[in-house]
């Protein structure tokens, strides 16, 4: 009775902190508290550091902690971008995405000029070479570390999708090796393949699992990644203010949700069946391509996926660091160089882990 009593004070609290936080007026209508909710979730299947949504829609462990009734439809997102827009225009209720468009989707909304409400709630994970990796053509020289590497693109050919993480990650590791490339040009993934394939390309930043692939088709060849300079990448999850404020309830089941996927997956005895979930919801990679993305690494023994669950200090550090990058774009997705206090809500996630007795990270994987 006792436990009860606490956990009903706790979420009374949660409750008034979210109804008390400036928000946009609500916009949908997610139900009273314990009454089935319908979610519709955005996901990125091609976006390895994000796979406990792959997870939780293949085991569906979302049925176990919301109400009885409730619906989850889950919806691909090639881009974290395309999952932002969708929940600025209250399609898509929760998001799962890199740290970038993270921190973009919470600037839609503004207390001086309204807009949707968006809150990041939860770290998916962190790493240091999931979104940070560094391709090269084939004909490359053979190079000493990733540093070598990147001192060899000065005055190259290199491309990244710019604004995303692996921006981010290539203009940091220009400035440590000291370098500037001849070019570097603003590309997507299907043209820097492209351009490997011509012999336009000498060097590119690109994400898992899509660098892997490439790796293993023979278009390229990884050279450099997030290890050698110390640089972090990360995925999280964010939800409306709506569902926040009208369903703590809810966001309380999902994170519950949330959890057992992060535990799943960091299970190494679960890799084939993680592996096999990516395939079923992606197209056109093989099975033991996605499961390399996340298994394995040229640095064997370093960690290829951290599972923060909550907005631990390592995922506090890269969101100050993402959003002070993202200011000092020239396009300025990020309308100030903070993201506002209630931007990011971590005592939900902080709540779920403390019910299970337990601590950040939850786990790691650690690559062969």
């Amino acid at each position: 009775m006792i436990n009860i009593l606490k956990t009903s004070v706790k979420m009374a609290a949660l409750g008034a902190v979210v109804m008390g936080a400036s928000a946009a007026s609500a916009g949908v209508d997610f139900g009273k508290r314990g009454e089935a909710v319908n979610l519709v979730i955005g996901y990125q299947p091609y976006y390895t550091e994000s796979w406990t949504g792959v997870v939780n829609n293949g085991k569906s462990f979302w049925k176990k902690h919301l109400p009885a009734g409730s619906t989850a439809e889950f919806q691909v997102g090639l881009q974290g971008s395309v999952i932002v827009n969708a929940m600025a225009g209250e399609k898509q209720h929760i998001g799962y995405m890199g740290d970038m468009p993270a921190i973009a989707s919470t600037f839609k909304y503004l207390p001086e000029r309204g807009g949707t409400d968006i809150r990041i709630v939860a770290a998916l994970g962190t790493s240091k070479q999931q979104c940070n990796i560094f391709l090269v053509r084939n004909d490359a020289p053979k190079f000493a570390d990733g540093t070598a590497a990147v001192k060899w693109m000065d005055g190259k050919i290199t491309s990244a999708p710019h604004g995303a993480c692996t921006d981010r990650f290539a203009q940091a590791a220009f400035k440590s090796a000291g370098v500037k490339p001849a070019k570097y040009l603003n590309q997507n993934i299907e043209v820097i393949t492209t351009n490997f394939r011509a012999g336009k390309l000498d060097a590119a930043a690109i994400w898992e699992p899509t660098a892997t692939k490439m790796v293993k088709s023979g278009i390229a060849r990884r050279a450099a990644s997030g290890e050698d300079f110390g640089l972090q990448d990360g995925a999280f999850m964010v939800m409306l203010n709506d569902l926040i404020s009208q369903r703590p309830d809810a966001v309380m089941g999902w994170l519950e949700a949330e959890l057992d996927a992060q535990e799943f997956v960091a299970n190494p005895a679960n890799a084939d069946a993680i592996a096999a979930m990516a395939e079923a919801q992606t197209e056109q990679i093989d099975q033991s391509v996605l499961k390399a993305s996340l298994y394995d690494s040229p640095m064997a023994g370093t960690t290829k996926l951290q599972l923060d669950f909550t907005i631990s200090d390592d995922a506090k550090s890269l969101l100050k660091d993402a959003t002070a990058f993202l200011y000092s774009l020239k396009k300025k997705p990020a309308a100030a160089a903070q993201i506002r206090p209630e931007g990011v809500m971590g005592q939900f996630a902080e709540r779920v882990l403390e019910k299970r007795g337990l601590k950040t990270p939850v786990g790691r994987i650690i690559a062969k």
